[in-house]
């Protein structure tokens, strides 16, 4: 019975399963793992649930292995760091960006031009930089905070320029991945590459971090059966990737720290770090 159990607290979903690390000598096991957890069922989005800590997850389905940090933004939230002075003025790297604003986790963020200029609207503590993107698939979604607080992923088209000026933090980036739940149609099932994105859940749960090699058809598809984060996807936008995906996660982080840069990555424009409130 309590090897069955175990293996029930360890799935995630059907076809997405967490990755295994190795396996420890029995008297690691027994000091480092805690009983396992009796599963409990879902919560509706917006639905109270209790507070979790941020949390590192590793994952793998439908061929894609996922890997960043789950929060609930009652306890966290995102803020953008960008810079004025180009990819790589202030910040080489997320660790650097992260460490630099008392973060517990940061990823690379939006597109930008071949001259550092931001491709898309940001917004970074209410300073905008860049300009509305209302033409390139690259700016068809957004992820934003408003002014009281409140952090969602939204399409360009329904937020429009005038609702983003009231936001305080934004990131004009895209496509859609996820929207209310289904994945979205008609994505790119050409080009694969590491992929950096964001999740939510509708409510108060999301995810940061990165996908190994896919397309974005494929990315969507997963994300439709896959939870790397343990709740189901109901929201999910595209960040900049390939040789643009960046994570980093702090030693303070549950299951931290971590860091994901390869050594041919270029300095990027922006960062999505992840602080206390």
């Amino acid at each position: 019975m309590r090897r069955l159990a175990l293996i029930s607290w360890l799935v995630v979903s059907a076809g997405c399963v967490p990755v295994r690390e190795p396996a420890a000598p029995p008297a690691a096991r027994a000091a480092s793992h805690p009983p396992p957890r009796t599963r409990t069922a879902a919560v509706p989005p917006g639905a109270a649930r209790a507070l979790e800590p941020a949390r590192l997850t590793r994952v793998e389905g439908a061929g894609i292995a996922f890997e960043g940090v789950a929060f609930d933004a009652r306890r966290q939230r995102l803020v953008v760091a960008d810079q004025e002075g180009g990819p790589g003025s202030q910040f080489p790297d997320a660790a650097t960006a992260g460490r630099a604003r008392g973060g517990l986790a940061a990823v690379n963020a939006g597109f930008f031009t071949p001259t550092g200029e931001p491709l898309g609207l940001v917004v970074a503590a209410g300073r905008p930089a860049g300009a509305w993107n209302n033409a390139s698939s690259l700016g068809s979604g957004v992820w934003c905070e408003d002014a009281a607080g409140r952090a969602s992923i939204i399409r360009r088209e329904r937020l429009g320029s005038r609702g983003a000026s009231s936001t305080r933090e934004l990131i004009q980036a895209g496509p859609l991945l996820v929207e209310n739940g289904r994945p979205v149609t008609g994505l790119n099932a050409i080009k694969p590459s590491i992929r950096t994105l964001i999740l939510w859940d509708g409510g108060s749960r999301w995810w940061i971090g990165q996908a190994s090699g896919c397309t974005l058809a494929q990315l969507g598809s997963a994300l439709g059966s896959c939870q790397p984060a343990g709740w189901p996807v109901r929201h999910a936008l595209n960040l900049d990737g390939g040789r643009s995906a960046e994570l980093w996660a702090s030693s303070l982080l549950v299951g931290g720290p971590l860091g994901r840069r390869a050594p041919w990555n270029r300095p990027v424009r922006n960062f999505l770090i992840l602080v206390p409130r």
